[in-house]
C-alpha cells in the first residue's frame, strides 16, 4: 500500500505542472531555467542514483528529456493543458513507428490498431478547437509544440530501452536532462528581472516537489508495485492535469479534445494490459519528466 500510495502521489505531483506553469508570470524560458535549476539541487539531495556517471547514452537520453521538457513548459504557456498533456500522451505512437528501425522490434499485428487510435486521436485534438483565450493565447502553435514533445518522450523512452540492461542509467540520465534544460534556457532566461515571490515560489515548488519529489516517490514506487498496475497507476496524471488548469484558471477544455484525450487514456491503458510482459522494464513505461 505504501508503494501504491507513492505512486499516486508522484502521478498528483506531475499532474499539476499545467496549471503552475501557467499560473507564473514569467516566460517560458525562464520558467524551464528556473525549475531545472531547482530540479537539480532537489535530485542531488533527494536521488543519490542520479550521482552516477554520464556516459554516451546518458547524455543522450538527456538531451531527449531535456526537449520534452522544454517542449512542454512551451506548450503549456501558449495551449491548453488538457492539449498541451494529451498531445504529448500520444508518444506511443512515435515508440511503434520508430521501434523497428531503433530497437529492431517488429510491429505485431494487434500494434496496427493502437498506431491507428493514437494517430486519431492526435488529429482529434490538433485540428480542434483552437480559439485563443487568456491561458491559452496561441494554441495552434502550442499544439505543434506539445506534438514534438510527444516526438521528444518517444525518443526519450526509446533511449531507456536500449539501456534497459543498465539500471543505473535512468538516475544519471534524469539529472542530465535538468542540466541539460538548464544550460540551454538560461541564457534565454536573462534577465529575470520582474520576477514576483510568488513566481519564485511557483518554480521552486515545480523544480523540487513536481520533479525532485516526484521521482523520489516513484523511485519508491517502482520497486514494489508490478509494472502494469504502476502504468495504469500513473494514468491518473493526464487525468488530473486539465483538472487542476479548470479549477484554478477556469480553462475549459472543448469537445475535440476530451475525446482525443479518452481515446489516449484509453489505448494506453488497453496497450499496457495486453502488452503486460513487454512492461518488466516498468520505469520505459512510466516515468515522465514534464
Amino acid at each position: 500500500m505504501r508503494a501504491r500510495l507513492a505512486l499516486l502521489a508522484t502521478a498528483l505531483l506531475f499532474s499539476t505542472g499545467g496549471a503552475a506553469v501557467k499560473a507564473c508570470r514569467l516566460g517560458s524560458w525562464q520558467v524551464i531555467a528556473l525549475r531545472s535549476l531547482f530540479a537539480v539541487a532537489a535530485l542531488l539531495v533527494a536521488a543519490p542514483s542520479t550521482r552516477g556517471r554520464w556516459t554516451s547514452r546518458v547524455v543522450f537520453v538527456g538531451v531527449t528529456q531535456a526537449a520534452t521538457m522544454i517542449l512542454f513548459v512551451s506548450a503549456t504557456k501558449l495551449t491548453t493543458a488538457a492539449n498541451a498533456i494529451f498531445l504529448q500522451s500520444t508518444a506511443p505512437l512515435y515508440v511503434l513507428a520508430l521501434a523497428p528501425l531503433v530497437l529492431r522490434e517488429p510491429i505485431r499485428r494487434r500494434d496496427v490498431a493502437f498506431l491507428v487510435a493514437f494517430a486519431v486521436a492526435l488529429l482529434t485534438i490538433f485540428f480542434g478547437e483552437a480559439a485563443p483565450s487568456t491561458t491559452a493565447p496561441n494554441p495552434a502553435l502550442g499544439n505543434w509544440l506539445a506534438t514534438a514533445s510527444g516526438f521528444a518522450w518517444a525518443c526519450t523512452v526509446i533511449g531507456f530501452r536500449l539501456t534497459a540492461r543498465d539500471p543505473t542509467t535512468f538516475g544519471p540520465a534524469l539529472l542530465a536532462g535538468n542540466v541539460i534544460a538548464a544550460l540551454v534556457s538560461l541564457p534565454l532566461a536573462l534577465p529575470i528581472t520582474d520576477a514576483r515571490a510568488t513566481d519564485w515560489a511557483i518554480v521552486a515548488y515545480l523544480g523540487v516537489f513536481q520533479i525532485g519529489l516526484a521521482y523520489a516517490l516513484l523511485s519508491i514506487g517502482m520497486r514494489e508495485v508490478p509494472a502494469l498496475e504502476a502504468s495504469l497507476l500513473m494514468l491518473l496524471e493526464p487525468v488530473l492535469n486539465p483538472v487542476w488548469t479548470w479549477l484554478v484558471h477556469g480553462e475549459r477544455p472543448g469537445m475535440a479534445t476530451l475525446v482525443g484525450g479518452a481515446i489516449v487514456l484509453g489505448a494506453t491503458a488497453v496497450k499496457t494490459i495486453v502488452d503486460r510482459p513487454a512492461y518488466d522494464g516498468a520505469r520505459d513505461a512510466v516515468a515522465k519528466p514534464a
